[in-house]
């Protein structure tokens, strides 16, 4: 299926590595140019060389911490100068780290989550807004979490900012259907990123198996899927792509989940 990407302008805030990256390679792999935005140099480099063998020759890489408004703009300026002052594709992956119970949290750490967790998805469409306004069509889709539908205690705050996420990008949806610009979220579920794999060394389990990962998650949380595996990250790919997509043209202020069936339990 031809998603009408070829040539858009997207640009991936967190994209140079997980799910982010996974989501970035396949926007290149339908002929988009494609820029990620993420904090590690090195990363970034070795992002943007996949994507221009992908497909994406011009794809570009931009350091800036989403907690950091002046850089956020000053990345997003940088995209208008390169690409014509328009923008196609604004997909935000960003997401909170703070882990720990509600009555164990301190209020730096509730400010941390919302931070890294809400306002780093504003600061971008803010800054992205007058670019995707100038494009001739426009998408923007962000990233929430399954477990804003069922809860885990030792994630009150991380869940708490993805769901206020949610509240406010459903009402970003209302804001910009007049201009028909489409704003969605994914839920994902478990998968296989840097994150869980660091989480599994933590407590003690040495593997990136996703039969493995999951069991693990089970043993400590519950099982949280129907499915018996973690998923993979070129698994949300292609479902955010066609969310970003032209083909995508009647669908918005939706909560897509790719959890493996979460959602069921």
């Amino acid at each position: 299926m031809d998603l009408g990407l070829k040539d858009a302008a997207a640009v991936v805030v967190g994209g140079s590595r997980g799910m982010g990256l996974a989501t970035a390679r396949c926007l290149a792999d339908e002929g988009a140019r494609v820029a990620v935005v993420g904090r590690s140099r090195a990363d970034l480099d070795n992002a943007v060389g996949d994507l221009a063998h992908r497909g994406s020759p011009d794809a570009l890489g931009l350091v800036a911490d989403v907690r950091d408004t002046a850089g956020i703009d000053a990345a997003f300026a940088e995209l208008g100068s390169r690409w014509d002052g328009r923008l196609n594709v604004l997909i935000n992956t960003v997401g909170p780290t703070v882990q720990g119970r509600f009555d164990m949290l301190t209020d730096e750490q509730w400010h941390e989550a919302v931070d890294d967790g809400v306002l780093s998805m504003t600061r971008c469409v803010r800054a992205a807004l007058p670019l995707l306004r100038a494009a001739d069509w426009a998408r923007i889709v962000n990233f929430s979490a399954h477990s804003t539908q069922r809860q885990s205690i030792p994630l009150a705050a991380y869940t708490a900012a993805k769901a206020m996420l949610t509240s406010a990008s459903k009402n970003l949806s209302l804001l910009l259907a007049p201009d028909e610009i489409l704003v969605n979220v994914v839920s994902p579920g478990t998968f296989v990123t840097p994150s869980l794999i660091g989480w599994a060394r933590s407590v003690g389990v040495e593997s990136d198996d996703p039969y493995e990962l999951m069991s693990a998650i089970a043993g400590h949380y519950g099982h949280p899927a129907q499915l018996p595996r973690a998923g993979r990250p070129e698994e949300i790919g292609p479902v955010v792509a066609f969310l970003a997509s032209r083909r995508n043209s009647y669908m918005t202020g939706a909560d897509v989940n790719v959890d493996g069936g979460s959602d069921f339990t």
